[in-house]
This record gives C-alpha cells, structure tokens and sequence, in this order.
C-alpha cells in the first residue's frame, strides 16, 4: 500500500511539474486576449487550432464576442508529454438598441453595391492572413486617437425590427483631420479605400494579431510599411458608411475578433 501511494505522489509532482510549464496571462472573457508561455519547440492548440508558438515559446490566444463559456487549450511539450486545459471564458452583457422608422438604404446594402463589398472582403481576408512570431503586441497597448469614446465592442442594434451584426470595434470621436497613431508596432497589410469601412489600414502586430482603422479621411502608410507605436498611420474622418468623423478601431486575432478596450489595461 505504501508503494502505490508513493507512486500516485510522484505521479501528481509530475503532473504539476508538467502543468507549471504552461503560463498564462490575460482576460479570460468574451472578446479578452491572452498571452501564454511554453518552452521553446512546444505545440499548441486551441478549441483544435494549431497555434503560432514563437521562438522563446511565446503564444496567442483570443476570445470571440459570444465564446462559449469553457474552451480547450492542448500543449504537446518536446518530450513528448502533455498537457490539457478547459478554460472558463467569463460572458459579458451587450448593449442592445432599437431603432425604427429608418429608411430602407440605411438598414440594407443595395444590391449593386454587394460585388464591391465582396471584393473588399477579399482584400481584408488576405491582409489579415499573417501570421508570423513577431513580437510587437509587447511593445504595450496605447490609444490610436483622442477624443470622447462613443461606441463600444459587442453593442448591436435592432434597426427596424431587423437585428444587425454586432458592433466589434471601439469608436472614437473626433474632428476631421485629427491624427491616428499606431496603438503598438506592426507591418501594414491593406491600406486603401473601401465601400463600407471608407479608407482603411489593417496594421499586423505578429501572431496573426491585427489593428483595423476605418473611416479615416486621410491615409498616411503604404502596404510593409513597419511602424512603431505612436507613428501616425493616417487621420480622423467619416469616408464609407459613417455618421459623423470618427475612428473604428478593431482587433482581430485569426478569424475571433477582440475588444480593443481591453488591451488598454
């Protein structure tokens, strides 16, 4: 009896010895961004998606708007040995708003408008597929511009009687002309006019990690360009579908789009 003992303890200290290899850091909520930790030459997968690990071991995982509350992380280690982990993902309330009365233009697309649309999407699918171990998510996290926040991540609206996709951006105000910087370093992927988001520039930050500006009125990079943070990509405006001079500022990590308020913290 005492040998079994002995060995379940020296399994539990391998265990834990195996388990304390994988460190991770971040929100764990509906649009929250992690960074982890493994030793160099480990594999990682997430809810069964293999995952960039970086040189140094370091990694990415993100949270979509409406994650499920618990999903799958799984590291193989360069020994061969394992480690498995369910993480809880904390749900968010949204704001939701009514609208009615409007007219039809401002509720759907035209239908002449949708082949551009979907020539725009491709261009945004193609600069968003970078995904290399750069490390310029660590350069920290600043605003891209000044001015007073007047639309959050996860808020949807009802527009007569129609539900539209959920807002994933963080909007602030601010006069034409005003300057957006680069919220951390990165490479510019897209930098162009486009029908819905106006001008837009997508900035990669590595680990398939990406800012997206909308709506600027100017725009001041070229695709490679390498920024740093504080750099002026371009400047406040409302080209596209927009009510008003403002920035849209998104994340998206892989196909999961993230709240950029959170990174700020």
């Amino acid at each position: 009896m005492k040998r079994y003992w002995f060995a379940v303890a020296l399994l539990a200290l391998a265990g834990a010895a195996v388990a304390g290899q994988l460190q991770l850091h971040g929100d764990f909520v509906q649009g929250g961004l992690v960074l982890g930790h493994v030793p160099p030459g480990s594999e990682v997968r997430f809810d069964g998606e293999a995952i960039t690990v970086g040189a140094e071991g370091g990694f990415i995982i993100g949270f979509n708007r409406d994650e499920p509350a618990s999903v799958s992380l799984a590291v193989t280690l360069p020994d061969g040995s394992t480690v498995q982990r369910d993480l809880a993902v904390t749900a968010r309330d949204y704001n939701i708003q009514r609208i009615d009365g409007l007219p039809d233009r401002e509720v759907n697309i035209p239908p002449e408008d949708l082949k551009r649309i979907r020539a725009d999407s491709a261009a945004v699918w193609q600069a968003r597929q970078r995904d290399d171990a750069r490390s310029d998510s660590l350069s920290g996290w600043i605003l891209p511009a000044q001015g007073p926040i007047t639309g959050v991540y996860g808020s949807q609206r009802i527009l007569n009687g129609e539900p539209r996709r959920p807002h994933y951006g963080l909007d602030i105000a601010g006069p034409a002309g005003a300057p957006v910087v680069a919220p951390a370093d990165g490479i510019v992927t897209l930098a162009q006019p486009l029908l819905l988001s106006g001008n837009t520039i997508i900035l990669d930050h590595g680990h398939n990690l990406s800012s997206t500006f909308m709506h600027l009125s100017k725009i001041s990079v070229q695709v490679g360009d390498v920024i740093k943070k504080g750099e002026k990509l371009g400047e406040i405006g409302e080209t596209g579908r927009a009510t008003g001079p403002h920035l849209d500022w998104r994340m998206n990590l892989g196909n999961r789009r993230l709240d950029p308020q959170l990174l700020l913290n």
